[in-house]
């Protein structure tokens, strides 16, 4: 599925029982919190869909990442290519980065698939075989890359403007506070408890939305940070495995 279609979908989706839900708030006793809720205003419509789309990218991006670490786990795997290359198997070692299914194997094996082309070749100059490798495995990097940080941008984003929407609703439930003590007489009090209870619970929703978008954002980002660092230092053995056996045999 694109990824624009993905975002289309689960905005329609969440927007749809934010809406449903919040009317629902307002048809429950005024005694109750969900009513409460409910006078919170139609900001609240807009809070309650962004933590919902925080909820699903953090299933998501759980999926996707645990996707890409393949079959059996990334330090058996690193163990298993090393033992490989270093005996000069590289035809199991290609094997196993396509049994194992993941980032850093897809990323092996591009580099693997590279010097196994550049040996049919008869390409013997161990600097261009590097060379070539390096390109094969930067190349693979790249394509990687985007599936690893794949709606970041997106949870970032809503940990930003759910604090701004927050601060917006509260404004509205302080006006209409405001607005209950400068009735001439005794001040409105029904009114004023409702702007109260507005603010609050925008407030509440908004700062809930940072916060859960600020601790998926970090925790995701450092996930693909280890993932990141892992292929690099993957790469870099394999690149430089292969060219001391190279010079050896030259």
């Amino acid at each position: 599925m694109k990824q624009s279609l993905f975002n289309l979908i689960l905005i329609a989706v969440t927007v749809a029982v934010s809406t449903a839900f919040f009317f629902w708030c307002g048809a429950q006793p005024k005694a109750s919190i969900f009513h409460s809720l409910f006078e919170g205003g139609p900001v609240i419509i807009v809070l309650l869909t962004l933590i919902q789309m925080v909820i699903a990218y953090v299933v998501e991006r759980s999926i996707a990442l645990k996707k890409a670490e393949g079959r059996g786990g990334i330090t058996g795997f690193i163990k298993e290519i090393e033992e490989k290359i270093d005996a000069g198997q590289i035809d199991e070692a290609i094997d196993s980065c396509e049994n194992h299914q993941s980032s850093l194997s897809a990323v092996i094996r591009a580099g693997l698939n590279k010097y196994k082309s550049l040996v049919k070749r008869n390409v013997n100059d161990p600097e261009k075989r590097t060379a070539e490798m390096q390109k094969a495995i930067e190349e693979a990097s790249m394509m990687e890359m985007p599936l690893l940080e794949k709606n970041m941008v997106s949870i970032s984003t809503i940990a930003s403007i759910s604090t701004m929407f927050g601060l917006f609703g509260t404004t509205i439930g302080m006006i209409r506070a405001f607005n209950a003590l400068a009735t001439g007489g005794a001040p409105d009090a029904v009114e004023l408890s409702r702007g109260i209870s507005e603010a609050l619970f925008n407030t509440a929703l908004g700062i809930f939305g940072g916060i859960a978008g600020i601790m998926a954002y970090n925790f995701f980002t450092s996930k693909v940070d280890q993932f990141t660092y892992m292929i690099d230092e993957a790469a870099f053995y394999v690149v430089q495995t292969l060219a001391i056996k190279d010079q050896q045999t030259a």
